[in-house]
């Protein structure tokens, strides 16, 4: 911060207002999702509208006490911090309370805590002070196995909680690792993952009639074209490497292409196992839904099905506030947390669905041109991690309301109903606006 400016001046007050303005509107539809002619009163607090309003003013004060607190403190204790929230993580598998299906809550009398939400803060922290200290370089191996391990950490306590959707979150850190300088391969990687992975659950009881009565699995001929895909993927990057004679070149191809077949045979025959024995049943229940490998609009289907419909029937302009027939009579379960969003859609149409994406997308651009300025490599670091997380929660969150990605279980930021996951955020916004007021300074 400049000499003789003060915080409050050196503050981005566009991203609080956008911020704030989130928040209401949340609150506003979480009493919408839940209102009842017995308690039309906003401010009930037996309500969990009116719970939400306590979430919301305990928010703000964090967020002021964030903005109070020395910009150096997370500097210097990212890493305490992180270890912190890890063993909380690992409290919480021992001491916590399950609830929905997960251990993952510290339950004191009628205050419920969930560490994951808070992990994400911690972790992006950690990731900020360890790329950003000196000499670290995200091209070395040493530089990604060590921020992969920051990130598995986590990932793997929460998987072990039975919280799958808290857990993906922590794969959004890859975009924060691709701006540091992470070759887009593994980003390339990835994808092919995932596709591999959902051909491999449409292909599994298919089979092909060839001539000759030979009859062959869908799964061996996503085998036998997988050289082909390889090629097509990996000979621009190897022609890239440097100037090599042609013997060298078909060399290198070759040893590339039978590397990266043994790994995706390895991985296709590997998915029935992690499908049939990790994930659990109502995980592979919505996958199924989704990919439309078995119906079950009663049950796995059941609130995907309802969320279409109610945000289907808002049309251009919505149905007006309070009056989403499909909100009022409870059809879509979960509609003050994960399918918020159908009562953006069921009430305010289109429209009012678009200006609330619109307001995501601006929020996300503006923490992304406030990444860009910095001086600081943490702050810079830190950054592009809040962004990756609120880009991840956002995007499953909404895609899930309309049948577009599984239904993992995840709040839309700012809009869902919660303590824990407001207080999550806010701690993570916050912190990024504390670092952004000083980002004249070129402290790492």
């Amino acid at each position: 911060m400049r000499k003789g400016i003060s915080l409050i001046d050196s503050i981005d007050w566009g991203i609080i207002v956008i911020y704030l303005v989130l928040v209401l509107m949340g609150w506003a539809n979480i009493y919408a999702a839940v209102y009842s002619e017995e308690h039309q009163s906003i401010f009930d607090f037996s309500q969990s509208y009116g719970k939400q309003l306590i979430w919301i003013l305990t928010a703000i004060v964090i967020a002021i006490a964030v903005l109070a607190t020395d910009r150096q403190f997370f500097v210097a204790f990212g890493f305490p911090i992180y270890v912190l929230m890890m063993l909380a993580l690992v409290a919480v598998l021992i001491f916590g309370k399950e609830i929905g299906g997960s251990k993952s809550w510290f339950v004191f009398g009628a205050f419920s805590f969930q560490p994951a939400e808070f992990a994400k803060f911690a972790t992006c922290m950690a990731v900020a002070k360890y790329l950003s200290l000196l000499n670290i370089k995200i091209s070395n191996l040493k530089t990604k196995l060590v921020c992969m391990t920051l990130i598995a950490i986590p990932l793997g306590l929460i998987l072990l909680q039975g919280d799958a959707g808290s857990a993906l979150v922590y794969l959004s850190f890859v975009f924060l690792m691709y701006r540091e300088g992470l070759s887009g391969n593994f980003l390339l990687a990835g994808l092919f993952a995932i596709i591999l992975f959902i051909v491999t659950l449409v292909l599994q009881d298919t089979t092909i009639n060839l001539p000759f009565e030979i009859v062959v699995s869908g799964k061996s001929v996503l085998v036998t074209v997988l050289a082909l895909i390889s090629s097509l993927i990996l000979i621009p990057f190897i022609k890239n490497r440097s100037n090599r004679g042609g013997f060298t070149m078909l060399r290198d191809v070759s040893v590339v292409v039978v590397i990266t077949l043994i790994l995706s045979v390895s991985f296709i025959y590997s998915v029935d196992y992690v499908f049939d024995e990790v994930l659990s049943d109502h995980q592979r229940s919505r996958i199924n839904e989704l990919l439309a490998i078995k119906s079950d609009p009663k049950g796995a289907g059941y609130n995907v099905n309802q969320s279409k419909i109610a945000i289907g029937s808002g049309g251009m302009f919505g149905k007006g506030y309070l009056q989403g027939t499909q909100t009022k009579f409870d059809f879509v379960p979960e509609q003050s947390t994960d399918f918020i969003f159908c009562t953006v859609g069921e009430e305010w149409g289109f429209l009012g669905s678009f200006v609330v994406i619109s307001l995501f997308i601006t929020f996300l651009i503006k923490i992304i041109l406030m990444a860009e300025r910095q001086r600081s490599a943490f702050s810079r670091i830190f950054g592009y991690g809040l962004a990756s997380i609120i880009f991840f929660h956002v995007a499953v969150n909404i895609g899930m309301t309309i049948g577009l990605a599984p239904v993992i279980g995840i709040p839309l930021p700012f809009f869902s109903y919660g303590g824990s996951s407001l207080w999550g955020f806010t701690i993570l916004l916050f912190v990024f606006i504390k670092l952004d007021a000083y980002r004249l300074d070129s402290f790492r």
